[in-house]
């Protein structure tokens, strides 16, 4: 009568043989929270089944929505930002880079690659929230001036994906330089007549909205993406008003003049290569 009475008492597996989950195995949906399976999540290009709620993802989720087959050729993958000033808060800056850098495996805020897109080649620059915050470096600027460059010399067209917190405080004067330096860069890449496509994510905040994100020839986003220049308890107390509901959302911004689209991330890769085909044509 085993069915009805236990005859072993207690669990009698050992800790050693106990099988468990492996790490990353399943997500939360941060907006409905719904549990995702990783695997369906890639499927669906890191959107929320449910709640069509779009996951902050990096530059290798990015690039592997966008480049066929996931192929691509990464440019100046070495650059690494130095420590002009000397900075120190909680830590010294050059003991934060390295810490940052092992833990997320990057060499800072930004990888800039080429390859194609629905077969038409295209230069993609885009930054890593998980890098210090996506601030903006010498280094973010310099990869950003390098990549242009390339799209000039080589003739293919730009995109930059945004996603920052603004500019890096531990580098200061030489951070807001490089709002001026990528903008003259990004002159030179119009006169050339090369297009320049803009795309902000969540979040573009800062010196970065301020400069290269809003120069592009078109400028899309992705649906609910947080898109400011200061935060809002800041704007509050400058103008002494409170401000409408959702006035840093993409739609709200798309709805004021400043967008031109917003993409869903499942169809970004076939916009985006009918608006290559479109120029180019």
């Amino acid at each position: 009568m085993a069915w009805f009475k236990r005859e072993k008492k207690g669990i009698s597996t050992l800790t050693e043989e106990k099988k468990e989950a492996p790490d990353g195995l399943w997500n939360k949906c941060p907006n409905c929270k719904k549990v995702l399976h990783s695997a369906d999540l890639i499927e669906n290009k890191f959107v929320c089944h449910y709640c069509d709620y779009h996951l902050r993802v990096g530059s290798k989720e990015y690039f592997q929505v966008l480049f066929d087959n996931n192929e691509f050729t990464e440019l100046f993958a070495n650059l690494t930002s130095g420590d002009p000033l000397n900075f120190v808060d909680s830590k010294p800056y050059t003991e934060r880079l390295v810490d940052t850098q092992e833990k997320t495996g990057l060499k800072d805020a930004i990888r800039a690659a080429v390859g194609k897109i629905d077969g038409e080649d295209l230069v993609i620059a885009c930054m890593d929230f998980n890098f210090i915050g996506g601030s903006m470096g010498s280094v973010v600027g310099e990869k950003i001036a390098r990549s242009i460059d390339y799209s000039i010399k080589h003739k293919i067209p730009f995109l930059m994906i945004s996603k920052s917190g603004g500019a890096r405080m531990m580098e200061a004067a030489f951070s807001l330089m490089q709002m001026a330096k990528t903008s003259a860069k990004l002159a030179l890449l119009s006169q050339a007549k090369i297009p320049y496509i803009s795309l902000l994510t969540d979040p573009t905040t800062g010196g970065v909205t301020a400069s290269y994100a809003m120069l592009g020839d078109i400028n899309i986003a992705e649906p609910g993406a947080l898109i400011g220049f200061a935060g809002p308890r800041v704007i509050k107390e400058t103008i002494k008003k409170d401000l409408p509901k959702g006035f840093q959302t993409a739609e709200f911004v798309q709805e004021h003049g400043f967008l031109d689209f917003i993409v869903d991330r499942r169809v970004m890769k076939a916009k985006l290569a009918t608006f290559l085909k479109m120029v180019k044509n």
